[in-house]
């Protein structure tokens, strides 16, 4: 298999597109046309992650944060162009799913859920897309040619459909004036024309495009069509929430995330006393949604890189914070191991999770 066809198939699934405009994924060093020996997925590529590579004979790497990420001034020896020079020089590629496996139904809040025992999940934010609804009105005799055409120009699909029209036929009626230049009909006169209203789908992007294409396209001197704004709710989102299948105290809960999550450590805010079963989770760093997430009936917000002045305004505001740490995003490793080899089908090569720790935290 091709990089190309692996990113085709990944963006499929977890579109690059999804992810936040700052972001840095997809294909940050490598070859599209490159075969692929064997994927390994990590959390961090560090010099440790390269070499694990390495040694397995694996050329591909997958990790969800990217390494490049800030801006890069130059590829030294040192640092990160260390790691970057290593890569390089064994042909080893770097694909980063980061805010797009984030969002994802199936992707790191997911996963967090799935090892602290979350059930009944439902997306905590769901994202939505902006859209228009096409309406045009062309004669019957031009509604084919039309379509084909605007369907070549890449309007009209749907994930991955192409060519998706509706069409309804009714009768159409203008007078030209004596300015007009009728494609159909003569001045002065109510013409009565055979239509046919066209509908579909444009992306918002796609608007100004779409007009051009429709004025080119329409034989009439003066076209009529209309755009109407939608919004739909999107299959993918921010965090995720969910309910324990037995109600435990707030103490009770944040050592089940530290025995579940195998980690050092854990802190939380709230009384330790105070009973939770509704659980809302955003995985690295998800502070600014603690106020969201109770008002979803959360009970405790799990996340991770809680600073000392966001906890105390969340406990005087009564809400349950339970930091697990920015390492805890880990259980993607073997989580997107399993998602690749669901989304490709057997293949032909290696997919190996990484077992080296990235946490860069020592804990006494």
């Amino acid at each position: 298999m091709k990089t190309s066809e692996l990113l085709n198939i990944i963006n499929q699934h977890v579109p690059f597109s999804s992810a936040e405009n700052w972001d840095n994924v997809g294909l940050l060093i490598g070859d599209e046309n490159q075969e692929i020996t064997g994927i390994l997925t990590a959390l961090d590529c560090t010099a440790e992650i390269v070499d694990e590579a390495i040694e397995k004979n694996i050329n591909t790497i997958i990790a969800h944060h990217p390494l490049i990420f800030k801006g890069v001034t130059n590829i030294n020896e040192g640092g990160y162009g260390t790691i970057i020079r290593r890569l390089i020089s064994h042909n080893i590629q770097l694909i980063a799913l980061h805010t797009n496996l984030d969002v994802y139904k199936k992707g790191v809040n997911a996963m967090l859920a799935q090892s602290l025992d979350v059930i009944d999940t439902e997306i905590l934010e769901p994202q939505s897309e902006n859209y228009f609804k096409v309406q045009v009105f062309i004669p019957e005799e031009n509604a084919s040619e039309f379509k084909q055409k605007m369907s070549e120009a890449g309007f009209a699909s749907e994930g991955n459909y192409k060519y998706c029209f509706f069409s309804s036929k009714g009768n159409g009626q203008f007078k030209p004036t004596e300015q007009a230049n009728p494609y159909i009909g003569k001045r002065n006169e109510i013409e009565t024309v055979t239509e046919v209203k066209i509908e579909f789908m444009i992306k918002s992007h796609q608007r100004e495009k779409a007009e051009k294409y429709i004025q080119s396209l329409h034989p009439y001197e003066t076209p009529v069509y209309d755009f109407l704004p939608l919004t739909k709710r999107l299959d993918r989102g921010l965090g995720i929430i969910g309910k324990l299948s037995q109600q435990m105290t707030l103490k009770e809960f944040a050592l089940k995330a530290k025995k579940n999550l195998n980690i050092p450590s854990v802190r939380f805010t709230g009384n330790p006393n105070t009973l939770v079963k509704n659980v809302a989770i955003i995985g690295g760093s998800g502070i600014g949604y603690e106020e969201y997430a109770k008002s979803k009936g959360a009970d405790v917000f799990v996340t991770g890189d809680i600073k000392h002045h966001d906890a105390l305004d969340a406990e005087i505001e009564n809400i349950n914070l339970l930091d697990i740490n920015h390492y805890s995003e880990y259980v993607m490793k073997r989580g997107l191991k399993h998602l690749l080899e669901e989304w490709l089908e057997q293949p032909s090569f290696k997919i190996n999770a990484s077992k080296i720790n990235t946490d860069p935290f020592n804990y006494l």
